[in-house]
């Protein structure tokens, strides 16, 4: 990897971080997390963007506070949320296969997207089914789809655009070929 490339992955792990923080805590905080994952991915490919994914969950795994609502360490990634965030990652491979595939473009980003966040919804939502029924007795799939899953779709969906919008200005200021639309 060139030293270019690990400081972009760098500099985006840190913006994913700082968009877990922008927080309105409910029993799955509304955060600004997935607009940072898509950003990464929509300026520096699906690779790349996987790898500043991975750096963002090894920061938050090792201890530093870079979790919605400034949690940190295995605790977080074990609780009941902690299948949304292992969801991400499931999100940002799912896109880089897509671009292997398809290509880098606004059809293929933004159907991957969705593909990743049915993806990242459905892991995130057996987890924390399992995580909280173990601790707080039974809830059944519509209770958690209402509580977890249901109030993020339009907001997230207007992440997903919204950083495919910026993405796609950044990704031309720092590559010649541009993404293609």
């Amino acid at each position: 990897m060139k030293t270019k490339e690990l400081v972009y992955a760098s500099l985006c792990a840190v913006i994913i971080a700082i968009c877990s923080w922008i927080s309105i805590p409910t029993a799955v905080p509304f955060t600004l997390q997935t607009f940072g994952i898509y950003l990464a991915i929509a300026v520096l490919g699906g690779k790349l963007g996987t790898i500043s994914l991975l750096i963002y969950l090894g920061l938050g795994a090792i201890g530093l506070p870079v979790f919605a609502g400034f949690k940190s360490g295995l605790a977080a990634l074990m609780g009941p949320t902690g299948g949304y965030i292992i969801g991400f990652l499931a999100t940002a491979i799912i896109m880089w296969g897509f671009e292997k595939f398809f290509g880098k473009n606004k059809v293929s980003f933004i159907i991957s997207a969705i593909i990743g966040l049915i993806a990242c919804y459905a892991l995130g939502t057996v987890w924390f089914m399992k995580v909280f029924s173990a601790a707080n007795g039974p809830i059944g799939l519509a209770a958690t789809l209402g509580m977890c899953v249901v109030p993020f779709i339009i907001p997230d969906l207007i992440k997903l655009v919204a950083a495919y919008l910026i993405g796609s200005k950044i990704y031309r200021l720092i590559s010649p070929q541009g993404l293609k639309s």
